[in-house]
C-alpha cells in the first residue's frame, strides 16, 4: 500500500466546530428519539415524509463533494477499493452473525442486516477527521461506496435477509437511485454551476443534514414505539456490537494489510459507521417500521462512539 503524509493537526477553529458537530448532533438525535418513544401520537403522519429527508440528506452531501474528490480512486485505487470492499462484506456480516446470535426476531434481523448493507455514514468524515485520519480517504470511500448501494445494497441484502423478510431487490435499487444517486448528482452539479452560493451556504450544511437524520429517526421511533419498547436492551446490544465489531474488524485488516496509520483509522470510521438514516427509510418502505428501529438506534448510537473513538485517536499521533 502506498505511504500517505500524516495529517496536520486541526486549526482550533476547524476542530472547536467538528468537535460541536460530533457532541450536539448526537444530543439532538437522541433527544428527537425519546421524544418520540414517549410520545408517538405527537409525531404521526410523520413516516410519510422518511424519503424527502433523506433525499435533503443525500442532497447536501453532493454540495460537499467535487469531481477531484474522486481522483483519488485512480491515484491509490488500492486503499479505496479495501476500505468499500470491506464495508460491504465485514458489516453485512456481522449483522447476520449477530441477529443470529441474538435470537433477533425476523423483523429486527432483516432491519440490522439491512444497516450492515448499506453505504458508510457521512458524518464518518468528520470523525476522521477528529480522529487525525486520512479525511481524502474517508469522502472518496464514503462517496465511492453510496454510489455503488443502488447495485449492491439490495443484492446482499436479499442474500442475508432473504430468509427473514422478502427483499424486492428491483424496487429497492431503483428506490436507492432516486434517494442517493439523484440527489448527489444534483448537488455536485449544483456546486460545480454555483461554486461561490455553494460556499456561502456550507457552514450551513451539516446542521440541515443532522436536522433531517432526526426527522427521520423521529419518525421511525414513534411508527414502531412498541416494538422498541419490546425489543428493548438486547436490541441496542445488537447496535453497539454491530457498530464497534465494524470499528475493530476494519481497523484489523487495514492493520494487517500495512496501510498507514491515518488510512487505517479512515477505513476503521467508514467500515464501522453506516448511512444507517437510509437503512431506516428503506426498511419502512419495504419491511416494516420494526425493521427500521435498528437504523434508527444505529444513528443515535454510531454519531456517540463516533465521537469518543476521535477523542481517543484525536490524542495519539499517527507516525
Amino acid at each position: 500500500m502506498p505511504t500517505t503524509v500524516q495529517p496536520a493537526p486541526p486549526t482550533s477553529t476547524e476542530e472547536a466546530s467538528a468537535r460541536r458537530a460530533v457532541t450536539v448532533f448526537p444530543l439532538l438525535i437522541l433527544a428527537g428519539a425519546a421524544a418520540a418513544f414517549f410520545a408517538p401520537g405527537a409525531f404521526d403522519g410523520w413516516s410519510a415524509y422518511v424519503v424527502p429527508a433523506l433525499m435533503v440528506i443525500m442532497f447536501g452531501m453532493g454540495l460537499t463533494l467535487t469531481l477531484p474528490d474522486f481522483a483519488l480512486v485512480a491515484r491509490r485505487p488500492l486503499v479505496v477499493l479495501l476500505g468499500v470492499a470491506l464495508q460491504y462484506t465485514v458489516m453485512p456480516l456481522l449483522a447476520l452473525g449477530i441477529a443470529t446470535g441474538l435470537d433477533l426476531p425476523p423483523a429486527l434481523a432483516a432491519g440490522l442486516i439491512l444497516v450492515g448493507c448499506v453505504p458508510g455514514g457521512t458524518s464518518s468524515n468528520v470523525v476522521t477527521y477528529l480522529a487525525r485520519g486520512d479525511v481524502a480517504l474517508s469522502v472518496t470511500m464514503t462517496a465511492v461506496s453510496t454510489l455503488l448501494a443502488p447495485l449492491l445494497t439490495p443484492f446482499i441484502t436479499l442474500w442475508l435477509a432473504g430468509q427473514y423478510l422478502p427483499v424486492p431487490v428491483g424496487d429497492m435499487a431503483t428506490s436507492i437511485f432516486q434517494i442517493v444517486v439523484v440527489p448527489i448528482a444534483a448537488g455536485l452539479v449544483l456546486r460545480a454551476v454555483l461554486p461561490r452560493v455553494v460556499d456561502r451556504v456550507q457552514p450551513a450544511l451539516p446542521w440541515i443534514s443532522v436536522l433531517a437524520i432526526t426527522f427521520v429517526v423521529v419518525a421511525v421511533v414513534a411508527a414502531s414505539s412498541a416494538a422498541l419498547a419490546a425489543a428493548g436492551l438486547t436490541l441496542v446490544l445488537a447496535v453497539v456490537l454491530h457498530n464497534g465489531l465494524g470499528y475493530a474488524v476494519g481497523y484489523g485488516l487495514a492493520t494487517a494489510l500495512k496501510v498507514p496509520v491515518a488510512s487505517r483509522r479512515a477505513v476503521s470510521v467508514e467500515v464501522g459507521m453506516q448511512n444507517s438514516g437510509l437503512a431506516s427509510g428503506l426498511a419502512t418502505q419495504y419491511f416494516s417500521p420494526e425493521a427500521a428501529l435498528p437504523g434508527a438506534i444505529f444513528s443515535v448510537w454510531h454519531n456517540i462512539s463516533g465521537g469518543l473513538l476521535a477523542s481517543l485517536w484525536g490524542r495519539r499521533p499517527t507516525g
